[in-house]
């Protein structure tokens, strides 16, 4: 995937669109750890000063400006190098990020349930995170919690963080669907099981990288089952990244070429490229 496509994309405020139109934080950080898988530091610096005007008092990030609210693309922003978005920002969404919760990790949601009869509600661990703060927890901000945390803990190792990064693995095990896969929430939903989604079974593999459990053998049958018969671009750089995390990618995989709809998709497919060449950016 060429990075001449993203960077051509790139806003003169230096964020990214999604596809033509204002910045928002989410492509911004995908186009910026694409760009620097590239070597293409001119356009990072200038996505980075984009996220460093946009973050919030709280520490957190807004999808985009005309959103006055920090939600789970502060986890993007934290995954990327902190020389390059300023230590102190850095370490400021780093903690809005270890604060996060889900509504659902509250003992009177978990009573309320109780109380109405949802037992498939009280099989889950409730340590992920949510879009929202105040939400219900979900797959896709819980993996990119775990991977910001992952990052930060390397650099200052905090016994807090550690445990935090543990709760979102066990939370995201708990979400397993018994087909081996991933949704983007519940595995049972009203006593019925529920369907995994391949992109969502790339991102928890991609969470859970250097996670050892028995489970993992029934996902990774999953993910190659969906990698031979994905149809969307960003289906296909997801499992690819979530397998390559564990060494699984099938020997002598010849990506096929898909279009990519988005500046986000552009972009994580340059860093499943990278990964493959082995240089997991997320990691």
């Amino acid at each position: 995937m060429s990075i001449e496509l993203i960077v051509g994309k790139q806003n003169l405020d230096g964020g990214w669109p999604y596809r033509q139109g204002v910045s928002w934080t989410e492509p911004t950080a995908f186009a910026i750890l694409a760009a620097l898988a590239q070597g293409r530091q001119e356009a990072a610096a200038r996505g980075a000063e984009w996220l460093r005007r946009v973050q919030r008092a709280d520490g957190g990030f807004p999808p985009q400006t005309a959103v006055d609210e920090s939600t789970w693309v502060t986890s993007l922003v934290a995954l990327l190098p902190p020389d390059l978005i300023g230590q102190a920002e850095h370490a400021r969404a780093v903690a809005w990020l270890y604060r996060v919760t889900g509504e659902d990790a509250g003992a009177i949601y978990r009573l309320r349930q109780i109380m109405l009869g949802n037992t498939d509600a009280l099989r889950y661990s409730p340590g992920g995170w949510p879009w929202v703060p105040g939400s219900a927890t979900w797959v896709t901000p819980t993996v990119f919690g775990i991977l910001a945390l992952r990052r930060a803990q390397r650099v200052r190792p905090s016994p807090e963080i550690a445990g935090r990064i543990d709760q979102g693995v066990r939370f995201l095990l708990a979400r397993m669907c018994s087909d081996g896969g991933w949704n983007h929430g519940a595995s049972r939903a009203l006593g019925v099981e529920a369907q995994s989604y391949p992109e969502t079974t790339g991102l928890a593999l991609l969470g859970l990288a250097g996670v050892r459990s028995s489970q993992l053998s029934k996902a990774f049958e999953a993910a190659g089952h969906f990698l031979a018969r994905c149809q969307a671009c960003d289906e296909q750089s997801w499992l690819r990244l979530g397998l390559l995390a564990h060494g699984r990618l099938p020997a002598g995989f010849d990506p096929r070429p898909l279009p990519a709809r988005t500046v986000r998709d552009l972009a994580v497919a340059a860093l499943a490229e990278r990964a493959s060449d082995g240089k997991n950016l997320f990691l």
